[in-house]
């Protein structure tokens, strides 16, 4: 349940966030959760797309949406309408951050580009997101997740050997920007600390996959090599990979050198531990083939409970290969408070995994009420764009918000 709220932080910054969907608003909801005041700016009666996304929950708001919003205030903006535009600039005069996703040059043909909102507002820390970013000559070009995965190399790299290329289980484009959007703002942040200014961020997608791809580009630059699917096997360090269990699980060992000869001792593999050439992990990479054999026959005899009580014995790394469900009810992520709960007032209690950022010794963050559409468009307008109760009912009454 939400307890009192503890200062973060972030306390006392405030983001106008423009964005939608997943990648910003994912970096949104961690400045919100490290305590920022977070201002999402939404279309009037329609409000972020994720609003309409599936799965619904029993009086129908999106799961999605709750995913990625929580702890941020909700006002509607129509900016199209000029009087909306001159209120998000009245807005963004007293703001520390702005987050927008649109395509580049869209905010800017608004009058609400980093150039025309910095004039006045000389410290604003200014993050643009988008899929290619703002220069190149794929600026322009549309794309989602599974579109950058593919273009990446990340969709390629992954699947079982020959077979056909496969998505991540998760949306890792649209989330490892996300980390990115909200690295750029806690950057500007320091920045201006130091220089009393801001500065403009842009953050791409594609920029973003391919940096995961750090690995597979040092093999390709080392050995002019292309990188192969290799499933759940490291390229490079053997063992490691997922091995079934006689019961039907999934187990999976990752060791170094020092593991070598307990694993062996454990799975009875005297011969395997016996040959000085596998003792170190260029002989056992050489000789892949032989040694991983040797040991899916060994586990695969085995139940997995009970061999990965025997591994945490020796010390051996290792894990269960667990469906999410049963990830969430480990005993370790509830002791770590990772699930948390709030009360939303339509959907009454929903549970939600908390930031994983805590500080030592301080309170666990509380996961903040993902907001109703312009729930908080009067409050905000009257504090931070001074505006007063006969302007907002014109602005209303126009369908400006």
């Amino acid at each position: 349940m939400n307890s009192p709220a503890v200062p973060g932080p972030l306390d006392g910054v405030t983001v106008l966030d423009f964005s939608r969907v997943l990648a910003a608003p994912m970096a949104t909801q961690i400045l919100a959760e490290l305590g920022a005041t977070v201002i999402k700016v939404e279309r009037p009666g329609s409000g972020d797309e994720t609003r309409g996304f599936e799965p619904r929950l029993p009086h129908g708001e999106s799961a999605y949406f709750f995913a990625f919003n929580r702890g941020k205030r909700s006002i509607t903006l129509n900016l199209k309408d000029p009087r909306g535009r001159d209120v998000a600039r009245r807005l963004a005069a007293r703001a520390d951050v702005v987050t927008e996703n649109f395509l580049p040059g869209v905010m800017a043909g608004l009058g609400l580009g980093y150039d025309e909102l910095s004039a006045g507002n000389p410290g604003l820390v200014y993050v643009s997101a988008t899929g290619f970013g703002q220069s190149g000559p794929d600026r322009m070009r549309k794309g989602y997740d599974t579109v950058f995965q593919a273009l990446s190399g990340v969709m390629e790299m992954t699947g079982e050997p020959g077979g056909p290329p496969s998505k991540s289980g998760i949306p890792v484009a649209d989330m490892t920007s996300g980390l990115w959007v909200a690295i750029a703002a806690l950057t500007g942040l320091a920045g201006r600390g130091i220089t009393g200014r801001g500065r403009h961020f842009d953050i791409s997608m594609m920029d973003v996959q391919l940096s995961l791809q750090a690995l597979n580009a040092a093999r390709l630059f080392a050995l002019d090599e292309d990188p192969v699917r290799t499933g759940t096997q490291h390229p490079g360090r053997v063992p490691s990979a997922a091995f079934e269990t006689a019961d039907g699980g999934w187990l999976h060992i990752s060791g170094s050198d020092q593991h070598w000869a307990p694993l062996c001792s454990v799975l009875g593999l005297t011969e395997l531990a016996d040959d000085p050439v596998l003792r170190h992990n260029a002989g056992r990479v050489a000789d892949r083939e032989r040694v991983m054999s040797a040991l899916r026959t060994a586990i695969a005899g085995r139940d997995r409970d009970r061999l990965v009580e025997e591994f945490r014995a020796a010390d051996i790394p290792a894990g269960e290969v667990r469906g999410v469900r049963e990830a969430l009810a480990d005993q370790h992520v509830r002791a770590r408070e990772v699930v948390t709960d709030f009360e939303h007032p339509t959907e009454g209690t929903f549970s939600a995994l908390r930031t994983p950022l805590r500080e030592t010794g301080g309170e666990p963050t509380t996961a903040g009420v993902p907001p109703l559409l312009g729930a908080d468009t009067d409050d905000v307008l009257v504090r931070l764009a001074g505006l007063d109760d006969g302007e907002i009912a014109g602005l209303r009454a126009a369908g400006v918000i």
